[in-house]
């Protein structure tokens, strides 16, 4: 943790994310990885209890006024515990309860953010479907107008507590006119459990357990027209949004899941001898735990920059690239230093002796979930390229391609066939 970039505020908060921390028995972490706990409740009561949760939220709400730099520390925190309690911790406090602080009304906020960041009620996201996982635009649910409320159709896979949520928010299609664009055509609304809703399947999953992940069923539900959050056929608002706390929030989060891991082996290399010394001398151990302190320390200055960048307010293409960019390059930097620590313990590493197999088990869902490694290049290619050339033309810098002995020979920057033929090539 980068202490001296906090404040006294901030500190104090973090000790309290520890404290939570070692709260937590150790018996329901094994029980969330068996899957004998489907869904940790008792650690989110008890991390509402301790005001923990949507940190930086209003206190009207439940909140603590606080800023993203402290929401990145808090999900580092808790992803210390195992990555699946911060997945659960942020899917809620982070996600929805961002939709709806940002565009919910005060009936909303009062009636479902309150209680979810005092952990009397717990809640979850459904956007993917099982015809698309990026493609939101793909998605196939549809809410029908009914006049007092909307009925709901549809079905949402790898919900992250799609097993133990009181409510969800939903997105579905609302508008079905062949020419409607897609931008558009869907809404968000919030969706109570009850009547109509169903998990209809609980994942096994490789690692990340104990979230109830499941695949949810909507079969003609009833949505009050006051449940929508935002506008009619303004869903593309809200997801806009929700790229910052599902994205930044995944990578602050898996630096914490890596942490113990490089804990472990740097201990474990510091007492283990082989060939008659400790095999931290040798530099084929040494220099994986030194690329590893590297990779987190970076990982951790990209999170906080970008951080501090959505707390200054900063032009929002450019937030959405660099939180692309620590979305992928801190989920793909963690991953390799849970493999470094791994290759460094040997053989016991990749036994249940040690917790690196279960932590290596759950981090690699990283660069999967809310949002790939490909997507994340995807968007970080596109808003760099719109960003390069918007530029351009009105900073102050150097003409860098004149810095070369032969810049002036034209005849040699050939970019494409018309540039031959009026040469007359």
């Amino acid at each position: 943790m980068f202490d001296y970039m906090l404040t006294e505020e901030q500190i104090k908060i973090r000790d309290e994310a520890r404290d939570l921390v070692t709260w937590v028995p150790r018996q329901m972490i094994m029980d969330m990885d068996n899957d004998t706990i489907k869904f940790p409740k008792e650690f989110l009561q008890e991390a509402g209890r301790r005001n923990l949760m949507g940190c930086r939220y209003p206190r009207k709400w439940g909140g603590r006024d606080m800023d993203w730099v402290t929401t990145c520390m808090i999900m580092e925190e808790v992803g210390t515990l195992g990555y699946e309690f911060a997945c659960v911790f942020g899917v809620g406090a982070e996600l929805v309860c961002d939709a709806i602080i940002l565009h919910g009304t005060d009936e909303q906020k009062e009636k479902y953010v309150k209680p979810l960041l005092t952990g009397d009620l717990f809640a979850a996201e459904c956007l993917t479907e099982p015809r698309g996982g990026s493609d939101f635009f793909g998605a196939t649910s549809k809410a029908e107008d009914k006049g007092d409320y909307f009925l709901l159709n549809g079905q949402k896979r790898f919900i992250v507590g799609g097993e133990g949520a009181d409510y969800f928010l939903v997105y579905a299609r609302t508008d079905f006119s062949p020419d409607a664009k897609p931008q558009e055509s869907i809404t968000a609304f919030i969706v109570d459990r009850g009547p109509g809703v169903e998990t209809k399947y609980l994942y096994g999953l490789m690692g990340c357990r104990g979230g109830g992940t499941a695949r949810l069923v909507f079969r003609n539900v009833k949505v009050p027209k006051e449940n929508i959050i935002g506008r009619l056929n303004g869903a593309y608002d809200v997801f806009n949004t929700m790229m910052i706390p599902e994205r930044l929030g995944t990578a602050a989060m898996t630096i914490g899941a890596a942490r113990p891991a490089l804990d472990i082996a740097t201990s474990y290399t510091s007492r283990r001898k082989a060939f008659g010394q400790v095999i931290n001398r040798f530099q084929g151990v040494s220099f994986q735990i030194a690329e590893s302190s590297i990779l987190l320390d970076a990982s951790r200055a990209m999170a906080y920059v970008t951080a501090r960048a959505v707390d200054e307010d900063v032009d929002m293409d450019r937030i959405r690239r660099m939180v692309s960019e620590s979305k992928k390059f801190i989920t793909e930097s963690c991953q390799k230093v849970v493999h470094n620590c791994m290759q460094v313990m040997g053989g016991i590493g990749y036994t249940n002796v040690f917790p690196i197999e279960r932590i290596y088990r759950d981090v690699r869902l990283a660069s999967i979930w809310t949002g790939t490694s490909e997507v994340m290049a995807m968007i970080v290619a596109h808003e760099w390229y719109r960003e390069f050339f918007k530029t351009k033309a009105t900073r102050l810098a150097r003409d860098f391609e004149a810095d070369a002995q032969e810049a002036h020979q034209e005849d040699e920057k050939i970019y494409d066939d018309e540039d031959m033929e009026h040469k007359g090539w």
